[in-house]
């Protein structure tokens, strides 16, 4: 099993910034990748990004060039820098922890951008 716990959400003005963070703990030896989802009233849950045990990372076109996700040294622990924040980037941020056939989830945390 992998618990998730997420930190930092908040509300901020448009063009702001925010990072959120999420530490695992339990079997964390066992993921292969960790990275972050949100959900925004009334829509689906969708990527926003990935990083892999083997270095890799990924994002959606949408923050591109405006989040950042990185990792603590200890491996354990991801971070999502988000910069210059959109109105649309209102939304729950759901940390996301991939096992080769198992997906763990954290609790959420709700990120509000005004405008």
């Amino acid at each position: 099993q992998v618990q998730l716990v997420e930190f930092g959400g908040g509300l901020v003005q448009a063009g702001g910034s925010l990072r959120l963070s999420c530490a695992a703990s339990g079997d964390i030896s066992s993921i292969r990748s960790m990275g972050w989802y949100r959900q925004a009233p009334g829509k689906q849950r969708e990527f926003v990004a990935i990083s892999t045990s083997g270095g890799n990372i990924d994002y959606a076109d949408s923050v591109k060039g405006r989040f950042t996700i990185s990792r603590g040294n200890a491996g354990n622990t991801i971070y999502l820098q988000m910069n210059s924040l959109k109105p649309e980037d209102t939304a729950v941020y759901y940390c996301n922890a991939k096992r080769i056939v198992l997906n763990y989830w954290g609790q959420g945390t709700q990120v509000t951008v005004s405008s």
